[in-house]
């Protein structure tokens, strides 16, 4: 005599609605599990995606140029004719310079000069925007009138900190500056996030600015890119190249998407364990259930079920228990990476191959924890079982 898959299923699921709570107990230390494993690879990827996003519409092709240190251990200096020397290599497509000005600014004229906020005071040639590839939240950018009065462009973070807007005043130097603009967040230029930006032609004027460059930032055309970091040194300075440093802004943030599964295996780890605990409970639910139910095993095997028959229930028993957790799991886990993807704003990648990979990891479980409570259900004799009280 066969039972059909139906009967199977049929009959393991009644044993499950026999002892509800204590099935759910136990599938969700399955869940628990799964759901952990799932929610950490999506976020993971999710978080490299959203990394490689940004990669994608930045460019790889910007060059930071800034001074090194002189023979003596001295901060050196950019030349001053840096900047249009640098605009004369043949694959550059945009350049644009700041320069560091020894000043701080001030929300009012009533601050301490001690408490600077870290946010600093650059001049800023009119082609930065197009060279970093950043956007002005309100208001508008330096232009050839602007960047000669007192006027000035506040970074994403200076914004924040000085809490201010377009049209509000900014104290540098002893002097009141006009916001004009505030920029959206710079992702290849940090410092440019804390910065109060204003004309060169300005800072010379009223903050006076010494005029040197302190970072030079070059588009390349990408094909070109490695060539043009080669030579960045030499043309930026050439009395002087081993006094230029000279990185990719990008190499940053690849190895923040490389990084950002550096964790995932020991978040793994912690699932698996999570997953491990869950199959010990759905064993210990299995062998319980044997116990308790030794008179029906009798009264089967009397009836002329086969141990086959027995085996084949209790084991249906726990892969669907196991089933039950690691769908709900899985389902679970996928809706972390949706909501934390939602709340930072991110694309939601919730890879299949998790998915896949977390519901055949309960069914594994399922079988290794119901081999041995199946076996001795089909091992029990009925006579035996049905004596017992």
């Amino acid at each position: 005599m066969r039972l059909a898959a139906s009967d199977v299923i049929r009959v393991g699921a009644e044993g499950l609605r026999s002892r509800p709570a204590r099935a759910l107990l136990s599938a969700l230390g399955i869940a628990i599990g799964i759901a952990t494993m799932v929610a950490v690879v999506g976020i993971s990827s999710s978080s490299r995606a959203d990394l490689l996003n940004q990669l994608d519409q930045l460019g790889t092709n910007l060059l930071r140029v800034s001074p090194g240190d002189t023979m003596f251990g001295d901060g050196a200096h950019l030349p001053k004719t840096s900047t249009e020397m640098v605009k004369g290599i043949g694959p550059v497509e945009s350049v644009a310079s700041t320069g560091l000005i020894s000043v701080s600014a001030y929300r009012t004229d009533r601050i301490p000069v001690t408490n600077t906020g870290a946010i600093l005071v650059q001049a800023a040639t009119a082609d930065l925007l197009q060279t970093l590839k950043t956007s002005v939240r309100h208001g508008v950018w330096l232009n050839p009138a602007t960047e000669r009065q007192r006027a000035v462009v506040l970074g994403a973070l200076a914004a924040d900190r000085l809490g201010l807007e377009t049209g509000g005043q900014v104290w540098i130097g002893g002097q009141w500056w006009t916001v004009i603009g505030v920029l959206d967040s710079s992702t290849l230029a940090g410092e440019i996030d804390r910065s109060v930006l204003v004309g060169f032609a300005a800072a010379e004027h009223y903050l006076a600015f010494d005029g040197y460059p302190t970072t030079i930032y070059t588009r390349a055309d990408n094909d070109h890119i490695l060539d043009v970091r080669d030579v960045l040194s030499r043309t930026a300075n050439p009395e002087h190249p081993e006094e230029v440093k000279v990185s990719r802004p990008s190499d940053a943030l690849a190895a923040r998407a490389a990084a950002a599964g550096a964790f995932t295996g020991l978040l793994l780890g912690v699932g698996a364990v999570a997953l491990l605990v869950g199959g010990v409970g759905v064993a210990n639910t299995m062998v319980i259930s044997v116990l308790e139910r030794r008179r029906e095993i009798g009264l089967r095997r009397a009836l002329g079920a086969r141990r086959g028959h027995v085996r084949t229930q209790f084991l249906t028993e726990s892969l669907l228990l196991s089933g039950l957790g690691g769908a709900v799991g899985a389902v679970c886990g996928a809706g972390v990476t949706i909501g934390f993807a939602a709340v930072r704003d991110m694309p939601a990648v919730v890879p299949l191959w998790a998915m896949g990979g977390g519901l055949a990891a309960t069914l594994l479980v399922g079988v290794v924890a119901g081999i041995y409570p199946a076996m001795r259900a089909a091992r029990m004799p009925p006579t035996l079982a049905l004596a017992t009280t």
